[in-house]
């Protein structure tokens, strides 16, 4: 009967399931869509997350780390990869094209970048290695030379293009090509992300016994606090999702209210022949009900496909708007769907059920 009811008239009945789900949208939508933003953003700062950049402190009056400080860095990171780096800005040049680009001066390349063509050796005594997009601007290829500096060098390898956080160099020499006393920073590569954080907290408590001489920066921190400030956002976002579904609860109301009005003969009948309160409470509250099962239903398939082009576009795999967070979004837009409507069904209830069945047949 409920059902029936609610198909007397589909267009307030199709105008208030819409309000439904516009917001279930809203909500599972907008979460969807917060965690594929959080997804693309930490994946981009994963593979770095397992290194520590080691960099010169407050009060390092040099500015530059030295080698002793290299040796005690080294004996701090025990099994992982230290890799000294300057960095100078030069002139690059092929026959064509001219570039001022900055050049990173590095001994152990290969535990720091990925090669598009070509290898990187370890450790580098020779050639130079440059970006994509370098390459392609002077264009010069792979095993062709370029002056670097003044100097002649043959491009050994293309590295890959920027995957994240510190990627985006341009020019990478051998370690001694870039003459000059101390380092700009120290690299450490390490097994994993927990090992980085480890290492950021031990290498200047030795370092800095008498005074802050050198300083520590990793990408997990940075990945943590990004997945703070999604967390964040998702719950405001959440929030202003969640007043749709308020609106939408409150049409629903006016919706069963102007249902219960234009009943009034029919539902005093269902009182006359015996159908008891609760019984006629019932129905109405169904109705309701009914309301918010369908745009939460409908509200989640269109959640979905969102989530799927979503994830498509900004990660690539548009599967991944069925992992355990985006089905609790789904979840709890059409839990909230249904909940909403359900109470909005309430109060036209009670008024239905305690009418006058007497006075509602002479009206």
């Amino acid at each position: 009967m409920a059902w029936l009811n609610l198909r007397r008239n589909t267009l307030r009945t199709g105008l208030a399931t819409l309000g439904i789900v516009i917001g279930v949208v809203a909500i599972a939508g907008i979460g969807i869509t917060g965690t594929a933003l959080q997804y693309g953003a930490t994946q981009e700062l994963g593979g770095l997350s397992n290194t520590v950049t080691v960099f010169p402190g407050e009060e390092n009056a040099a500015d530059v780390i030295t080698d002793q400080q290299v040796d005690s860095i080294e004996r701090v990171a025990t099994g992982a990869v230290v890799a000294p780096q300057r960095s100078e800005r030069m002139e690059v040049a092929s026959r064509s094209e001219r570039r001022q680009v900055s050049v990173e001066a590095v001994s152990r390349p290969a535990a720091l970048y990925d090669a598009a063509e070509g290898t990187i050796p370890t450790p580098m005594r020779s050639g130079a290695l440059l970006n994509a997009e370098l390459a392609d601007e002077l264009g010069v290829e792979l095993g062709q030379t370029v002056s670097i500096g003044g100097r002649s060098y043959r491009i050994i390898a293309i590295l890959d293009e920027p995957g994240g956080f510190g990627q985006g160099v341009s020019v990478v020499v051998p370690l001694d090509d870039v003459d000059r006393d101390g380092y700009d920073q120290v690299t450490v590569v390490t097994e994993d992300g927990e090992a980085a954080q480890r290492l950021a907290a031990e290498i200047p408590q030795e370092l800095n016994q008498r005074e802050e001489v050198v300083d520590t920066f990793t990408p997990a921190d940075i990945q943590e606090s990004v997945s703070g400030f999604f967390a964040t956002l998702n719950a405001a976002l959440l929030g202003v999702g969640s007043i749709s579904l308020v609106v939408a609860g409150v049409s629903i109301l006016n919706v069963m209210l102007m249902s219960v009005v234009e009943r009034q003969a029919e539902i005093g009948v269902f009182r006359a022949v015996g159908i008891r309160r609760r019984e006629v409470m019932r129905m109405i509250v169904a109705e309701a009900t009914l309301l918010g099962v369908v745009g939460g239903l409908v509200g989640v398939v269109l959640s979905l496909l969102i989530g799927y082009a979503v994830n498509g576009l900004l990660n690539g795999q548009p599967a991944l708007v069925l992992q355990p967070r985006n089905l609790e979004f789904l979840a709890l837009g059409f839990g909230f769907a249904v909940l909403a409507s359900t109470l909005s069904g309430l109060y036209p209830a009670w008024k239905a059920s305690t009418a006058n069945p007497v006075e509602v047949l002479r009206g």
